[in-house]
C-alpha cells in the first residue's frame, strides 16, 4: 500500500493496551510489540542520521500506524523523514507521497499534541514549496497560510508574505475565487501584515515587489473601477474605514484623484483621521477650484500635523498664495517669512512670491508726490529676487526703478535710503535703471 494511504487512515486508527508514559514515552504493554516499538525507533533514527531518508520512512511508518501515541519525537522527526525522502526521490508519484506526508503528519501531530503555533509556518513553508505551481492545491496551501494567522496573527519569516501574495493571485487566476474586491480586501489584509513585520525590522522589499507586479499583472484598478465599484459601496457605507482607506490609497496610486469616490474617501479620512497628506491634499484641491476660504482651514490643521520643517514650509508657502490671492498682503508675506525662517529649500520660492506681492503693489503703494518713492517698491522687490536668485525678476524689477533724472529732479541721488512706506514699511537704498 503506498505511504499516503497509509498515513491517510492514521486518523482513525487506534491501538489498545498502551502502558503509561513514562518520561514522554508511551511504549506498549505488550512485549512483543514494545521490542518491536523500540527497534524501529531506533532504526528510523539511526537511517535519519545517516541521511538515509527513504530507508527510515519504513520503520517510521510502522510506528505511526501501530503506536501513533509513541512520543512527539516520531512527527517531530517524521517531517525531516519525509522532506528529505522527498528529496530523495526523482518520480514524480512517489515524490507527491512524500510530500503529502510531510502535510499529513503536522496534521496528526495537531491531533495528538497541538502545540500549532510552534510548527504552523513551516508547514505553510513546506507546502508552498511543494505546490506552488500546482494548481489543484493551491486552495489547499491559502488555508494554511490563513491559518497562521489566525493561529499567530503574524509571520515570523517575511519570505512566506512574499508567498502569500503569489498563492492568493494565482488562486485569483486559476480558479476565479475572489471578486475584485475580495482580492483587493485580501491583499491589504497581507499588506497589514508585510507593515508589521517591517516595523519589526524584517526586509520586505521582496514581497511588496511581488504584491505591486501582481496588482499590475491582474489588472484590476483603473478609475471606473475606483469610481463605480468601490466608490458606489462607499456611498452605501460612508462609515466603512477600510473602504476609504483603500480608495484613498489606490486613487493616488493609479492617478484617480479627480473622482468623487476620492474626495469623499479623502473628506471621511480627514475628519476622522487626519494627517499631514490627508490634509494638505484636500487643501491642494480648493486652491485648484480657488476656494480659498476653505483653504486656508485646512491648511492650518496641515500645520498642525506637519511632522518637519520641510512639510512646514509646504504649508506656510501655500498660506502665503491663499493670503496674496485673497488681497491679504502683508499676512502673505508674513506666511512667506516663516518658510525663510525655517530654512528649507522652499525659501527661494519664499523669497521669489514675497517679491511679486512688492511688484504687484506699486499702483497701491503710490502718493503721487515723489516719483523716486512711489518706485522704491521696485526696489524692494529687485532685493527680494536677488535673495531668491531670480535673476529674470531682478531685471524686471530694476526696469522699473526711478530714473538718473527723476532722482535729480527731486533732490536725491542713488546710495540714500528711502522708505517705501505703505504696507511694505522697508527701507531701501536708491538706485535708477539707467
Amino acid at each position: 500500500m503506498k505511504l499516503k494511504f497509509v498515513l491517510a487512515g492514521l486518523v482513525t486508527f487506534m491501538v489498545a493496551g498502551f502502558a503509561q508514559a513514562q518520561d514522554g514515552w508511551n511504549w506498549p504493554s505488550d512485549e512483543k510489540m514494545e521490542a518491536k516499538a523500540r527497534e524501529y525507533n531506533a532504526a528510523y533514527v539511526d537511517y535519519m542520521k545517516a541521511e538515509q531518508f527513504v530507508e527510515a520512512t519504513k520503520p517510521l511508518n510502522w510506528l505511526l500506524v501501530n503506536v501513533p501515541d509513541l512520543n512527539e519525537s516520531i512527527y517531530i522527526n517524521g517531517v525531516t523523514v519525509y522532506n528529505g525522502a522527498q528529496n530523495a526521490v526523482s518520480e514524480a508519484t512517489q515524490k507527491r507521497v512524500y510530500q503529502d506526508s510531510v502535510l499529513l503528519i503536522y496534521d496528526l501531530r495537531k491531533e495528538k499534541y497541538d502545540k500549532e503555533s510552534i510548527w504552523i509556518e513551516n508547514k505553510a513553508s513546506y507546502g508552498y514549496s511543494y505546490y506552488k505551481v500546482d494548481k489543484n492545491k493551491i486552495p489547499e496551501v491559502i488555508k494554511v497560510f490563513d491559518r497562521v494567522v489566525e493561529v499567530n496573527g503574524e509571520f515570523s519569516y517575511p519570505q512566506l508574505l512574499a508567498a502569500y501574495y503569489d498563492l492568493v493571485y494565482k488562486n485569483y487566476a486559476y480558479h476565479k475565487a475572489y471578486t475584485k474586491e475580495e482580492i483587493l480586501e485580501k491583499y491589504d489584509q497581507i499588506t497589514k501584515l508585510v507593515d508589521a513585520a517591517e516595523a519589526n525590522g524584517a526586509n520586505v522589499a521582496q514581497a511588496t515587489g511581488i504584491r505591486d507586479v501582481l496588482i499590475v499583472e491582474m489588472d484590476l484598478i483603473d478609475c471606473n473601477f475606483i469610481e463605480n465599484t468601490l466608490g458606489a459601496k462607499f456611498k452605501a457605507n460612508p462609515q466603512d474605514e477600510v473602504l476609504a482607506n483603500q480608495i484613498f490609497k489606490y486613487s493616488v496610486q493609479y492617478k484617480c484623484t479627480s473622482t468623487e469616490a476620492f474626495n469623499l474617501a479623502l473628506e471621511y479620512i480627514d475628519t476622522t483621521n487626519p494627517s499631514f497628506n490627508t490634509s494638505q491634499v484636500r487643501a491642494m484641491r480648493m486652491l485648484q477650484n480657488k476656494d480659498y476660504e476653505k483653504a486656508q482651514p485646512l491648511l492650518e490643521k496641515a500645520l498642525t500635523l506637519a511632522e518637519n520643517d520641510e512639510q512646514k514650509s509646504e504649508v506656510y508657502l501655500d498660506l502665503a498664495k491663499v493670503h496674496a490671492q485673497s488681497g491679504r498682503k502683508g499676512a502673505a508675506r508674513s506666511s512667506a517669512m516663516e518658510v525663510v525662517k525655517l530654512g528649507t529649500e522652499k525659501s527661494k520660492d519664499a523669497w521669489t512670491l514675497i517679491a511679486q506681492l512688492y511688484m504687484e503693489s506699486f499702483n497701491d503703494c503710490k502718493g503721487g508726490v515723489s516719483r523716486a518713492k512711489d518706485r522704491s517698491v521696485y526696489i524692494a522687490a529687485y532685493n527680494a529676487y536677488q535673495r531668491a536668485g531670480n535673476t529674470a525678476g531682478m531685471n524686471q524689477a530694476k526696469n522699473q526703478f526711478p530714473s538718473k533724472e527723476e532722482l535729480f529732479t527731486e533732490g536725491l541721488q542713488a546710495g540714500q535710503t528711502i522708505n517705501t512706506g505703505c504696507w511694505i514699511g522697508e527701507t531701501v537704498t536708491l538706485a535708477t535703471r539707467d
